[in-house]
């Protein structure tokens, strides 16, 4: 047993990192999300100040992981921009923001002409948020870093990120909507 307690963390994440991933995978929709989970339950791992201690590293490294898939399902959802324009019930009315936002426009002019108004939509939407929440949305949702890059980055809490990124959110939806309401056809 001493043997297997004085694993060091690089073993342990090399033994259940792919593991824990597809696991993860599995519970969420997203894989950014399951990237965001297992980083939370590395970071939670690497704080253990009693690892050798720790009589087994995989059921503890579970435990863990269950309970940070359950917090994520429990917290209000910081949906993406491709989430927006969900329709009410029926998921084929969804339509995916990303795709059409990079669609070719060379050779539709209405498609370049909405899109050009709902840039400089975006723009003035974004130039109204706090500079901190501006920052975590332009970061994560244009520049596709994942929260948990974006809090090292800031040196700030993910926790504190989230929120930030739940409130750009919000206020983007809000002040948005009648643009997303013209793309449901």
């Amino acid at each position: 047993m001493a043997e297997k307690n004085s694993r060091s963390f690089t073993d342990i994440v090399k033994t259940y990192g792919s593991q824990l991933l597809r696991f993860v995978k599995g519970k969420v929709k997203k894989t950014e999300d399951a990237e965001d989970i297992l980083q939370e339950v590395w970071y939670q791992f690497s704080r253990l100040t009693n690892m050798d201690e720790l009589e087994n590293a995989g059921a503890w490294l579970y435990a863990v992981t269950r309970n940070k898939i359950t917090d994520s399902y429990r917290k209000k959802k910081n949906e993406s921009l491709d989430d927006m324009i969900a329709g009410d019930d029926d998921s084929e009315s969804t339509f995916p923001i990303r795709q059409f936002l990079l669609a070719d426009d060379s050779n539709n002019p209405e498609l370049k002409l909405f899109k050009d108004i709902f840039w400089d939509e975006l723009m003035k939407a974004l130039e109204e948020l706090p500079e901190k929440q501006r920052r975590v949305f332009v970061l994560n949702e244009l520049e596709e870093k994942t929260l948990q890059e974006i809090a090292v980055m800031e040196n700030e809490k993910l926790k504190t990120i989230i929120s930030r990124k739940g409130y750009a959110v919000k206020h983007l939806r809000v002040r948005l909507r009648s643009l997303y309401e013209e793309l449901k056809f």
